[in-house]
């Protein structure tokens, strides 16, 4: 069906030859190849190397947004990946390879190189071409036409009018939720975390000294003492409040002790430090700090705390539930329009999603044209601004009314009924969060850097939408051949009922 020309994929004739080796044309990879826009791809990635005039070729865009989301699929290792594109001819295919080759297209570090060249800005635009969330102004080349004012810049009619004439001109069905992405790190303890402070300083003590960059002896750290006191409480089965108390009191002073050290070792040689080290220096300063905050004010919480040396953008997301009480990586909230997610915020920090329905509906607006005609979220979204908002513009949102149900058993009972069935409705962006948790990486991320655990996200996302467009197209497919099949079935039996009607004339 399929035959590659030009570097173009064209539905000419069968079979598909790729460099010599025939290929199945209902193979998923070749069909994925002619879903993904990569004529849209190569325009933004084309963007990251603008004014760039030195250094070797860059990979093109469709074998590093192409490697990602083939890994993304398959969840497998940096090298694995690699592995599995020289042994396989249809991901190469997909890839944009001339030609099968056993060899290696490129090394396996360069899989990180793509994900710190890919934008999460870059694929977020990706993802709504794939989905059909353009502007709409883009789509058809004009601005979206507004709601008609009236003669004094409103609508005409009262508002209730208003209300109904805004109604008829919505459209669609949005599905708005949060979760969060969990980042793979240790959980995190305060006496953990300041015993890997401690240590990470006495390295870099160490280093200074072998460097001869300090004067006289090394200064005494009591690393040894240190660490007998960090393991006289975590090999404690059931230590009181008390020892917990008395063992970071501990942990503090030999932090402290530390960072006076190299602080003074700073000031005679201020650049003796690398760039990285510097960083480090920097997060133990400030975990530091807020260590002692607690530990003065016997709190347990406190602003940005940092639960993370090597990941120090990670925060703590408190989700309330029976599991996980708190999470540590990025909140998402993320939209569901005809069974295809979008992520409309990823913040490290904790947010209220309530606060971002208003944002997303005018995003969508912006998209299609039109406001949705219902909303689909949990009692969080339902806020009174927000029920302000969704009345003013004619859009349902689910969920009880405000106030006493009605005295009416018969109207409330059919409320009741509508609410059920928009709960099990609601479900389906629940489904979305639990196949990216299991099947895709969405459930732990594996980056360290946040640049590239958002592009980990991101790609998850995009993944996940590609494949359900494959899916449907298969059943589009599908379905027209079974219509086809059932005509031509209808017909012959016309047919032969007419000859055995002549027949017995």
């Amino acid at each position: 069906m399929y035959r590659r020309r030009g570097g173009q994929i064209n539905a000419l004739e069968s079979p598909l030859y790729f460099g010599g080796v025939e290929l199945d044309p209902s193979n998923q990879w070749v069909e994925l190849a002619e879903l993904t826009p990569w004529e849209y791809i190569e325009k933004h990635y084309a963007r990251r190397f603008e004014g760039v005039t030195t250094g070797n070729p860059a990979r093109p865009s469709r074998m590093a947004v192409g490697t990602l989301i083939i890994k993304e699929r398959y969840q497998f290792s940096d090298e694995d990946t690699l592995e599995e594109i020289r042994m396989n001819p249809y991901l190469q295919y997909y890839l944009g390879m001339p030609a099968f080759s056993h060899k290696a297209p490129f090394h396996s570090s360069t899989i990180t190189r793509f994900r710190q060249r890919v934008t999460p800005e870059m694929l977020r635009e990706i993802n709504d071409m794939v989905i059909c969330r353009m502007k709409a102004q883009a789509q058809e080349g004009k601005e979206p036409p507004d709601d008609p004012p009236s003669e004094d810049g409103g609508f005409a009619g009262t508002e209730d009018e208003e209300t109904e004439e805004r109604a008829l001109k919505n459209e669609g069905t949005m599905i708005l939720d949060a979760t969060c992405a969990p980042q793979n790190i240790r959980f995190p303890t305060d006496i953990s975390l300041l015993n890997e402070a401690r240590e990470k300083l006495e390295a870099m003590i160490d280093d200074l000294h072998a460097s001869g960059k300090t004067e006289g002896k090394k200064p005494r750290t009591y690393r040894k003492r240190a660490r007998w006191d960090y393991l006289r409480y975590a090999r404690n089965r059931k230590p009181s409040l008390k020892f917990l108390s008395k063992s970071i009191r501990k942990q503090l002073g030999y932090v402290a002790r530390d960072l006076s050290y190299l602080k003074s070792i700073l000031g005679q040689y201020p650049s003796a430090l690398s760039d990285r080290q510097a960083a480090l220096l920097a997060t133990i300063h400030t975990l530091y700090e807020q260590q002692r905050e607690m530990y003065d004010k016997g709190t347990h919480t406190v602003q940005d705390r940092i639960v993370s040396l090597s990941q120090p953008h990670v925060r703590p997301i408190v989700r309330g539930k029976v599991s996980t009480p708190v999470e540590f990586g990025a909140k998402i909230e993320m939209s569901m329009v005809d069974g295809y997610a979008r992520i409309e915020k990823l913040s490290w920090d904790a947010f209220n999603e309530g606060g971002t329905l208003q944002d997303s509906v005018e995003r969508f607006k912006a998209d299609t044209g039109r406001y949705p005609a219902r909303i689909l979220a949990d009692k969080l979204f339902r806020t009174r601004e927000n029920l302000a908002y969704c009345k003013k513009w004619g859009i349902r949102m689910s969920g009880p009314k405000l106030g006493r149900p009605p005295k009416d058993k018969a109207i409330y009972r059919e409320q009741q009924r509508i609410e059920r069935v928009e709960s099990g409705e609601r479900s389906a962006i629940e489904c979305e969060f639990g196949v990216g948790k299991r099947r895709y990486s969405l459930g732990m991320i594996m980056t360290r850097l946040k640049h590239t655990s958002e592009v980990a996200i991101h790609i998850t996302v995009l993944t996940m939408n590609l494949f359900r467009k494959l899916r449907l197209s298969f059943v589009s497919i599908f379905g027209l051949g079974r219509r086809i099949t059932l005509l031509l079935a209808s017909m012959i039996f016309s047919l032969v009922c007419t000859l055995l009607n002549v027949a017995f004339a």
